[in-house]
């Protein structure tokens, strides 16, 4: 396969073609060009696959449905240039967990997929605040190592979602950390003190930023302060709904390597209704996704137009790139992914002049 763009490369813009052979980039000629000149020469744009590591689901269906459902939700999320997830649970007993992992786990161990890589599971709760759910089910319980293991044999947490202040959790995070598993804050109450003993035991990430956490306050910081003044990575929904444009870009300034998530829902690309979240019935109405009650219940956030949404915030096209595909392959140590290279995993998206969505390869073949 070739293919003449400009291509996004570690070291900026080609102006040429690049070559896979197989799942990997086989070679890439052609000569360096600025963003403001590529802008300009009509070719496409070549970018690192979309890497998301919230996705609850997407197209009418929901991850805890099972194997049929989570093989649709990768090839809608592929379809918007999304190369790599996180297939994302919600706070449920622990036998409907166990179903949905089992599942994952058929998904990640066939042969072949026409969707997105499934990468691994975000446990998104039931180690959170009873009292700040969110959206989520009212299942909130204390961390249960022997729970979280059998869950862990059988599909790989990669990520969790934790609560600090809850009794038990800051204990848990070393266990976590040797279990290979990324630690996230979120969904909680804690102070920006106990925030900071989480941060300083590992647990480095932060789920969708500033959405169910203790805000910042300048006498009161809270998790959002400990975020801003301490991460190096943390997930934000940049959907314009859920964060305020300017709050986006003070994240951004304070946290060197940002990144994208979705948080998509199965009303993603549906039209306006009523679909499921895990158990309970959510409302698609003009771009929002929220419960009977009002909160706001994840999103319709496709990866392409969270990519066109930065780049309208005034971010370049490395910066939307790097955003939306880089720093999360980093964060989960995902180093063949993220990134143009000779080498690497052939998960590519050419987009237009307008950032549409014009081809998806993932390991080199065709979506």
């Amino acid at each position: 396969m070739k293919v003449e763009a400009n291509i996004l490369t570690e070291a900026g813009f080609v102006q040429g073609h690049l070559f896979v052979n197989g799942p990997h980039i086989n070679k890439i000629q052609g000569e360096w060009v600025s963003e403001p000149q590529a802008q300009l020469n009509g070719l496409p744009w070549l970018v690192p696959g979309f890497i998301d590591c919230h996705v609850h689901g997407g197209g009418g269906f929901d991850v805890m449905e099972g194997a049929p459902a989570l093989e649709h939700i990768t090839q809608v999320h592929a379809r918007h240039g999304t190369t790599a997830l996180l297939a994302t649970t919600l706070t449920s007993p622990q036998p409907s967990l166990a179903s949905t992992f089992s599942t994952i786990s058929s998904v990640m161990n066939q042969a072949a997929q026409s969707g997105s890589t499934v990468l691994g599971v975000h446990l998104e709760g039931p180690y959170i605040n009873p009292d700040k759910l969110g959206a989520q089910p009212d299942f909130a319980r204390p961390f249960e190592l022997d729970e979280l293991l059998s869950l862990h044999a059988t599909a790989p947490i990669r990520v969790i979602t934790l609560a600090p202040e809850v009794t038990g959790h800051m204990d848990a995070i070393g266990t976590l950390l040797k279990l290979g598993i990324k630690v996230q804050q979120g969904h909680s109450l804690s102070t920006y003190d106990q925030a900071m003993t989480a941060f300083e035991l590992g647990a480095k990430g932060f789920t969708h930023l500033f959405n169910a956490m203790s805000g910042v306050h300048h006498r009161q910081p809270g998790m959002v302060g400990a975020a801003l003044a301490h991460a190096e990575y943390a997930e934000i929904i940049p959907d314009l709904i859920h964060v305020h444009a300017g709050a986006i870009k003070t994240a951004a300034r304070c946290i060197p390597k940002l990144f994208t998530v979705t948080d998509a829902t199965a009303a993603t690309g549906m039209p306006d209704g009523s679909y499921r979240l895990g158990s309970q019935q959510v409302f698609k109405c003009m771009g929002c996704v929220k419960l009977p009650n009002g909160t706001l219940a994840g999103s319709v956030l496709t990866m392409d137009q969270a990519f066109r949404n930065w780049v309208e915030l005034g971010f370049s096209l490395a910066q939307a790139s790097h955003k939306t595909s880089r720093h999360a392959a980093d964060y989960l140590g995902e180093y063949q992914r993220g990134r143009i290279r000779q080498g690497l995993i052939a998960d590519l998206v050419l987009l237009d002049k307008q950032l549409n969505v014009q081809h998806v390869w993932i390991k080199g073949v065709s979506v």
